[in-house]
């Protein structure tokens, strides 16, 4: 479930989340897994005790049936006054619990900086500020729990001295005889008996609670549409036509782009340029679909971007961008991600023009050498050109280019940069970048953006 939905989730979904911290929710599948046979068991089999028992009650004596009553409706007073604040308190104690993971996780994210940082107490001072709140948090929850036991007792005694007095009386005014009365004590205590497990039972059933909570919040998280149209198959670019678009992140006041108009030609190379916070990143991101316009419209190939199905067209869509990374996996896995239809010669051509095939060679087991997390064993320029090999090994109609080309030599930028504009090629090519004067040969036009808005179109 985790798997499918976390390459669908709507980027807006993610934008106020730290995606790599919720995935510790996938552990309280385990806890769920463990609450919920218990439950089912021991809450439905004392729940079936407590029914059966008072209906045999009744039999006794039609007087049992108003203290059969009166034992629910105790009952129902308890769940009523101890089980919601018992869920807030177990939703609180797992929330801070969280909050400890994710900032070991940080340090451990960070550690090179703690580390240079020499002699800090930030680290210790952060998480004993988090355990203590997720102390307080528990001790909250653990007081609940004290409190239910503590009302169980008193049920318990309420009801042995109510059975003794309704008892007795019914014996003596020789309503029901010793031997009913006795049997009537043990079904009584049976019901006690199968109360007090159901009472007990409160804590795996906030446990199990809390855990699907917290899995809904990834579960929850709104996914991409799963229909619509399969862009055409071409060898030609593609076309892309926005008309009065304007978007703004969620929580933002001011349009991030605002009201941008202008037609690419299938083929073209288009050089967006702008000063930082300028709205390139932006923009490129609403050309590839990957967030959706509050107003205007964005058209590929005639065709409104929202009507085609999202996987499918990301197939002839080919990005290389800001927050692309290295994964775990094979080198080949790295530059396929696992898409049909790519061969291992357009595999070995496109390696072979990211200039890769020495550093292939030098691995131990070439194409099937395992990638340190997030390649740790390669320089900075070997990744990109890693990066930039998955953005064109399927030869995509429509390639975005975001980051910045300043970690390779100026040789190597000059050729990577004139192998991916040459018109030898027939992808369309968008490209932001602030300044790069070593691209105005090879493109054929450029737009430069100023707080979100076209400046100048050339």
């Amino acid at each position: 479930e985790f798997a499918y939905r976390i390459p669908r989730i709507r980027l807006e979904a993610l934008n106020k989340l730290y995606a790599p911290e919720l995935m510790n929710r996938f552990f309280d599948v385990v806890t769920v897994q463990k609450s919920l046979t218990k439950v089912l068991i021991d809450f439905s089999t004392a729940s079936i005790q407590i029914v059966f028992g008072l209906i045999l009650l009744s039999i006794y004596h039609p007087f049992f049936i108003v203290f059969g009553l009166i034992l629910m409706l105790l009952v129902l007073v308890i769940i009523r006054l101890t089980a919601r604040k018992g869920l807030e308190t177990s939703l609180d104690e797992s929330k801070h619990k969280y909050k400890i993971a994710h900032w070991l996780e940080e340090l451990a994210r960070t550690h090179y900086t703690f580390k240079l940082a020499g002699e800090t107490c930030l680290p210790m001072e952060e998480v004993n500020r988090r355990t203590e709140k997720y102390i307080d948090a528990r001790d909250a929850h653990f007081s609940i729990l004290v409190k239910q036991y503590a009302l169980m007792v008193s049920f318990k005694v309420l009801v042995a001295l109510g059975l003794l007095v309704i008892g007795g009386v019914l014996v003596m005014e020789q309503q029901m005889n010793v031997g009913q009365f006795v049997a009537a004590e043990i079904i009584i205590l049976l019901v006690i008996a199968s109360v007090e497990k159901l009472v007990l039972s409160f804590e795996t059933i906030y446990d199990m609670l809390t855990a699907l909570e917290k899995i809904g919040q990834v579960t929850d998280l709104e996914l991409e549409g799963s229909e619509g149209l399969s862009i055409p198959s071409s060898e030609e670019g593609m076309q892309v036509s926005l008309q009065n678009v304007s978007f703004s992140y969620e929580g933002e006041k001011r349009n991030i782009v605002r009201d941008i108009s202008f037609e690419i030609q299938a083929g073209e190379r288009l050089w967006i340029s702008g000063q930082s916070d300028s709205g390139k990143s932006t923009l490129l991101y609403l050309i590839g679909g990957l967030y959706r316009i509050d107003q205007g419209s964005i058209a590929l190939d005639g065709i409104p971007l929202g009507n085609y199905h999202p996987q499918l067209l990301r197939k002839e869509i080919g990005g290389y961008l800001r927050d692309e990374q290295l994964f775990d996996g094979t080198f080949m896995e790295n530059i396929t991600l696992g898409r049909e239809g790519i061969s291992f010669e357009d595999i070995r051509k496109t390696v072979a023009s990211m200039g890769l095939d020495d550093i292939v060679r030098s691995l131990s087991n070439g194409y099937d050498t395992q990638i340190e997390r997030q390649g740790r064993q390669f320089s900075k320029s070997t990744i990109a050109r890693v990066l930039l090999a998955r953005a064109i090994v399927n030869r995509p109609r429509l390639l975005l280019l975001e980051n910045s080309f300043s970690v390779f030599s100026a040789q190597d930028r000059k050729q990577i940069l004139e192998f991916l504009l040459s018109e030898e090629h027939a992808w369309t090519v968008v490209l932001t970048s602030s300044q790069n004067q070593e691209i105005d040969h090879l493109i054929d036009r450029k737009i430069v953006l100023e707080n979100g808005t076209i400046k100048s179109h050339k």
